[in-house]
Formats: C-alpha cells, structure tokens, sequence
C-alpha cells in the first residue's frame, strides 16, 4: 500500500473520485496506486502531486530512487523550504503541522517560548492530538543545568534564560499526567531546535551569538534514501534518552 498517497488525500479532503477526474483515469486505477502501491505514469504522477499540494518525490519516493540512485540526490528532495530566520516560518505552517499530525510529535527546545506564543492555545491542541492517539514528547532545557547557563551566556540574557525556560513550562502543566504525553528536562548542549510532526521535521539550527530566532529553519520531509530527516530525529533521541522526566512541579 501507498501509505503517503492515502494520507495526503485524507489529510486534503481528495476522494478517489477527485484525484481520477484530475488525472483523467478511471477510479480504479487510482485504487490500484493507493492499495497496490503501483506506479502512476509519469504526466498523472505530476498532475496528482499538484492536486494534492506534495512533492512527487514523496508521494513516489522509488521514482527517486531508481532514477538517481543517489543518497545526496534523496536528501536534496527532502528539504521543502528554507527560511532565513525562525521569524519567517508562517504562523500557518506551525498551526497546520501540530493540527494535522496522526502519529507523532516530538520538540526539543531550551525553553520554547514562542512555541506557546504562536499558538496560544497549544495545551489544548496537544490535548486533541494525543485523544486521536498520537504520541507527543516535549523536551525542554534542565533550568538549574550548566548547559542552560552557558547559553545565557553566549546570548548576553543577563541571567533570564532559566526564568524563560520555567515559564514555559507553565504552558504544558496539564498535560505532565497525560496518557501519552512525554515531558522531559534534558542537560545538554542544544545545536538545534527541533520540531517534528510525522514524516515532517522544522529544524532550528543555532549560530554562536545569537538567539535562536535569528537563525535559519530548514522545513524537511522524509524520502525514502535520504538522510537528513533520520540525522536530525537521531539527534533528537540522543538528547531526549539524556533527560529526566518533569511531572509538572517546581523546577
């Protein structure tokens, strides 16, 4: 089964009906490409990507493969965009990507203030993910962890950094007990923030100096024999094994 191809259809509202009357084939024949996991031709690969607002390479991500059979040509058809900063990313975008994930969502921040502040009522969207099922793990910075002050530090926070990081937390207190949610404070030296949604990651990477909004975001997707969506989730599994679990009291 074509288990992307079915889940973008659902996620867009696209009926079988719809996708063969913009491919101009029978329904069956799309049936065939969602159950069979066949192949469309080359012009209904296109016409379908555009329909459905995803990448070719994601849908059909062995077309890829087959045609280039290279790793570096893979994780180029990862990335979907760059940003110049973590201010640019659309509102929409972090609405869009927290609404619609079905399996998984991981963050990792120091103190993930804007997180809360885009999205006011992110508690509460959180709390509608995990009634579906998904997994959700949020990882912050350890506030009394020398990781946390060395980055004050380096941005010249005149000590608040720590304080951020508490008040953050105030966010996410109800859902410390919430049947599967995960909320850990890890120690460690943070090169990126992560956020990822399923098969989507948005990758925070931070420059010496300067504060984590100003940075570029990378917003990538998996492909199948890419690597960089698999290089940033490892990342996140090594911090996230070095953290202690918070239960929503003082820290």
């Amino acid at each position: 089964m074509n288990e992307r191809l079915r889940t973008v259809m659902v996620r867009r509202g696209v009926r079988v009906e719809d996708l063969a009357d913009e491919c101009g084939v029978d329904p069956k024949t799309v049936e065939r490409w969602i159950s069979l996991g066949r192949v469309p031709h080359r012009r209904h690969r296109w016409t379908a990507a555009r329909r459905l607002g995803a990448e070719e390479a994601y849908l059909w991500p062995e077309v890829l493969a087959s045609a280039v059979g290279k790793r570096g040509e893979a994780s180029r058809a990862e990335l979907i965009e760059i940003f110049p900063d973590r201010a640019s990313v659309p509102r929409e975008t972090w609405l869009r990507l927290l609404s619609e994930a079905q399996e998984r969502v991981d963050v990792l921040v120091f103190s993930g203030t804007f997180f809360a502040q885009i999205q006011p009522r992110v508690a509460r969207m959180i709390a509608d993910r995990l009634s579906v099922g998904v997994q959700v793990r949020l990882c912050f910075g350890d506030p009394s962890s020398d990781a946390v002050a060395v980055r004050d530090r380096e941005e010249g926070l005149g000590g608040t950094l720590a304080a951020k990081i508490r008040a953050s937390l105030t966010y996410y207190r109800e859902l410390a007990d919430a049947e599967g949610c995960e909320i850990r404070l890890h120690p460690t030296t943070l090169y990126n923030s992560l956020f990822r949604y399923d098969d989507e990651i948005l990758v925070n990477p931070h420059a010496y100096g300067e504060a984590a909004s100003a940075n570029p975001t990378l917003h990538l997707r998996r492909v199948d024999g890419g690597g960089l969506f698999e290089h940033y989730t490892d990342s996140f599994e090594r911090v996230w094994a070095t953290g202690m679990p918070w239960l929503g009291g003082e820290v």
